[in-house]
């Protein structure tokens, strides 16, 4: 199961820079905990700050003994400048198939980083922005809300999220592992310990969120949520 963090340091109490040393912080503990991507989601920076705070990011996970991967928030040059893992894309972005252009152009450059290791990933809200997203060539779709609302857009439900999940699945393979040769989906808004795995059984690939791991102790939550899934399998 995929497990994504979407930071969001407004959420912490203190200055700006006690909010970014305990963003750092948790992202670090994220990256060691087994978290498998973490998504830089600060919105608000200018681009300047956003890029330094990438770099610290981008340094924080470097070396690590996790194998978590940075994303940065829509910027694909500051993703490409500071090092991350890739760029998390809007779904009014730009097409990841062309983000995928300007990375192969960018890293092709540095004989140490593949184009292929680079990840792209689309926030998604409804089924045909997810088609688009995939047939663009992006590694994985976060789709939601699920369950909350978030930035106005009311909850989907588990059933549009079974239906994406299973786009273009026969009907006779419906009970199979339905993400099976297709784009990851993980499911996004309002997802807890508890509601977590009714969204793996309607086939999402993994969870994403920014108050499950943000509010918690992040190794009990990859804990419960591997443990939960693993015993529904």
């Amino acid at each position: 199961m995929l497990l994504c963090y979407i930071t969001d340091r407004t959420q912490f109490p203190g200055t700006e820079a006690q909010r970014r040393k305990r963003l750092l912080a948790k992202i670090t503990e994220a990256a060691l905990c087994g978290v498998d991507y973490i998504q830089l989601r600060e919105k608000d920076l200018p681009a300047r700050d956003l890029e330094a705070l990438a770099r610290d990011a981008a340094r924080a996970t470097r070396n690590l003994k996790g194998e978590a991967r940075l994303l940065i928030n829509s910027r694909t040059d500051i993703a490409l400048a500071t090092g991350a893992g890739g760029v998390h894309l809007r779904s009014d972005d730009i097409p990841a198939s062309d983000a995928r252009v300007i990375a192969s152009v960018v890293l092709s450059r540095n004989a140490k980083r593949e184009t292929r290791d680079w990840l792209i990933g689309v926030s998604c809200h409804t089924l045909a922005e997810v088609q688009l997203a995939e047939s663009h060539g992006a590694d994985f779709a976060v789709f939601g809300p699920v369950f909350g609302k978030t930035a106005g857009d009311p909850a989907t439900g588990l059933q549009t999220l079974r239906q994406i999940c299973a786009r273009g699945v026969p009907a006779d393979r419906k009970t199979e592992a339905v993400t099976f040769g297709r784009m990851p989906v993980l499911a996004l808004g309002g997802v807890n310990l508890e509601n977590a795995t009714a969204c793996t059984a309607a086939g999402a690939a993994g969870i994403a969120g920014i108050r499950l791991f943000q509010e918690n102790n992040i190794a009990k939550v990859v804990e419960s949520l591997r443990g939960k899934i693993s015993t529904q399998v």
